[in-house]
């Protein structure tokens, strides 16, 4: 996808996420407290602040100051002393704590409610805006210039970007015309299903889409880049609607992706050959009806055909977007294809066929791994896919899968990414959620250990790992 840096949030990481960090090449953000003496929950740590934010801070300090991969640490997230003097004081105080444990980093907060002219501003080495800063839900407003204009020699990032929502797979019609919406129940929202809009398009009241973050990072060149709200789905926080798990994620809580991934890919890693269409092209009940889609490359012109009939081309410059538009496309079966192109040259293609009826599964292991150390430790990730006679995903199925292991090994627990399932992970049956589901598992000992899967009316899937 092309990420370079990870903020933790909000309170200390695994020690094994920064050790990780330090050998992958990823710059972090290191991130303490969610919230001071101020309360956001009756029986948070503002009950204990006063006594243990010394020892916790300086205690998690020295537990993390020697991996190289920290460039700065973070004292607050959307603390309640932001517009107080207090907010001042407390950062000051934490500061000093920072700086005589490891005076070769720097501090930043992120701040959602914060002035240029803040007592608590003052004292952050780095301003971190969460939202804020490209401006937040619809509004364009920026508070990057004012604080540009209060602090001329420091850097600013976004330590909190986007809060965009989706559901893998899930597309709502009409589309809107904006580059980003309000969530709600009839703007990408499915109120009785509790789903969200894969378009990538929708945010929070406090969010914005990626095209609207990008758009203000780009008109503010000094600002040093952004930490988005998601990497991945977690559960807990299921804004807009009450089920299991967040939509914020940018990968669903199974590890699958969302469209938004390829958007950032086209973002951060511009040198990958690729174009994404989306939605998926089966929408049996939709024949003839307006269906539009988009496709996310770092090209700069693109061609949509319709079963080989051109939809037109489009330069993305003049859309002034980050993504290419057909909003027009009629849908008919078949298939939609993109030819897209960069300083006049071909770069990518992508083609999506509609999918005939389901006939079975496909199961296939992670970068199609096919051993597992015999430690208690590894993993593997095991999908499974619902797939027509052609092989082609049936992004509408949701059967229920039942999976079984024989030999070395267990299924430690299952998923779909699916935010409204209540299913429990321990379980070896449950529905496919898009086409797709997951299972994880771990080898108790050395030898075969094979996996089937099965669902009424399919053919069966099968795969083989061997315990190592």
């Amino acid at each position: 996808m092309g990420t370079n840096a990870l903020r933790t949030s909000h309170n200390p990481p695994a020690p094994e996420f920064l050790e990780l960090a330090d050998k992958m090449g990823f710059m972090v953000l290191d991130e303490i407290f969610d919230c001071w003496s101020q309360r956001k929950t009756t029986n948070d740590f503002h009950l204990i602040f006063d006594d243990w934010s010394e020892p916790d801070l300086r205690n998690f300090l020295r537990r993390d100051r020697n991996h190289p991969s920290i460039i700065a640490w973070s004292i607050g997230n959307e603390v309640g002393e932001q517009g107080s003097a207090s907010g001042g004081t407390i950062a000051s105080r934490l500061k000093g704590i920072v700086q005589s444990e490891d005076p070769t980093r720097q501090i930043t907060a992120a701040m959602n409610a914060a002035s240029a002219g803040s007592a608590m501003a003052q004292q952050i080495d780095i301003p971190g805006l969460n939202y804020q800063g490209e401006g937040t839900g619809t509004s364009t407003n920026s508070a990057f210039p004012a604080f540009r204009k209060q602090f001329p020699n420091r850097m600013l990032w976004t330590t909190e970007s986007s809060s965009a929502v989706s559901s893998r797979g899930v597309y709502m019609f009409p589309v809107t015309s904006a580059n980003s919406a309000t969530v709600g129940d009839n703007s990408g929202g499915n109120p009785s299903a509790m789903q969200v809009s894969d378009y990538g398009l929708y945010a929070t009241s406090w969010g914005s889409s990626p095209d609207k973050v990008f758009e203000q990072q780009d008109k503010y060149p000094y600002v040093a880049g952004e930490f988005v709200w998601t990497g991945w789905d977690y559960i807990g926080e299921p804004t807009p609607y009450n089920a299991r798990s967040s939509y914020f994620g940018i990968i669903d809580l199974a590890g699958f992706k969302k469209d938004r991934f390829w958007i950032y890919q086209a973002r951060w890693n511009p040198t990958v050959k690729m174009a994404h269409i989306l939605p998926h092209w089966t929408w049996p009940n939709r024949i003839g009806q307006v269906t539009p889609v988009h496709v996310f490359s770092s090209a700069d012109e693109a061609e949509l055909f319709v079963n080989g009939k051109s939809q037109g081309r489009i330069k993305k410059a003049a859309q002034s977007t980050y993504r290419f538009r057909w909003d027009k496309v009629t849908y008919q079966p078949g298939e939609v294809k993109v030819v897209t192109y960069k300083n006049g040259q071909e770069w990518a293609t992508e083609t999506k066929k509609t999918a005939s009826d389901a006939v079975g599964l496909k199961v296939v292991a992670e970068k199609n791994v096919t051993g597992i150390k015999a430690d208690g430790v590894d993993l593997a990730f095991v999908s499974v896919a619902v797939v027509d006679k052609d092989g082609v995903l049936v992004p509408g199925a949701s059967n229920t899968v039942a999976w079984k292991v024989e030999g070395a090994g267990e299924i430690v627990s299952t998923d779909n990414g699916d935010a409204t399932d209540m299913t429990s992970f321990g379980s070896l049956s449950r529905k496919v959620f898009g086409g797709l589901g997951l299972a994880i598992v771990r080898a108790k000992g050395t030898g075969e250990i094979k996996l089937t899967v099965e669902a009424a009316g399919l053919k069966a899937g099968s795969l083989t790992l061997v315990g190592k």
